[in-house]
């Protein structure tokens, strides 16, 4: 059995590794053209804050889904509200889905930021002959505080709100499945538990 769990934590490290390199290859490509034709610094400003955005929400989700309890889940299930049984699906792979939230998107996002930040630094330094350093090191510290300080305030709203939260994402995959006919995870009741 441990040695099973073991494979299964390497598998998904692999998986986890694997997706990150390719989805922030295409990301950060996309990201890179998209970047290349935008002249406006005020668009490139708004694809900056969107990406931090992004990552802070995706951090919330991946909090939620360790913090919130399937308990008033089943009920809503058993309802068969929309997006229930999908929420339950989240927190019975809580291990994936914090994963896959705080550490690829979360990584992808910070690196992405970076690298926007950077197309700025360099855009500001250009058209106004500012110094470089500077304009450097407060374009860092700014992205730097935004960030960490918009998932510390996300973490305590995900710890607080765990449960809505992540109803909330299963209602947005109900809405994708329905739309697409794409599962995410398998919703088959456990064993000894209600759907």
């Amino acid at each position: 059995m441990a040695r099973s769990q073991g494979r299964s934590s390497w598998k998904n490290a692999l998986t986890m590794g694997g997706g990150t390199f390719f989805i922030a290859l295409a990301v950060g490509y996309g990201s890179q053209v998209f970047l290349g034709r935008i002249t406006s610094i005020i668009l490139t400003f708004t694809l900056l804050l969107l990406i931090i955005v992004a990552g802070i929400a995706f951090d919330i989700v991946g909090v939620a889904t360790a913090a919130a309890s399937e308990v008033p889940l089943h009920a809503r299930a058993a309802k068969k509200i929309p997006g229930a049984r999908q929420a339950l699906g989240l927190l019975r792979n809580a291990e994936r889905v914090a994963s896959f939230a705080t550490d690829v998107v979360g990584d992808v996002c910070s690196t992405l930021s970076g690298a926007v930040g950077a197309v700025i630094i360099l855009r500001l330094a250009g058209q106004h002959g500012a110094e470089d350093l500077l304009v450097s090191t407060i374009m860092t510290a700014i992205i730097s505080a935004v960030t960490v300080g918009g998932k510390a305030l996300g973490k305590g709203f995900a710890l607080r709100q765990a449960n809505d939260i992540i109803f909330f994402v299963g209602r947005l995959l109900y809405g994708v499945e329905k739309l697409t006919g794409w599962r995410p995870f398998n919703y088959v009741p456990q064993k000894g538990r209600r759907p």
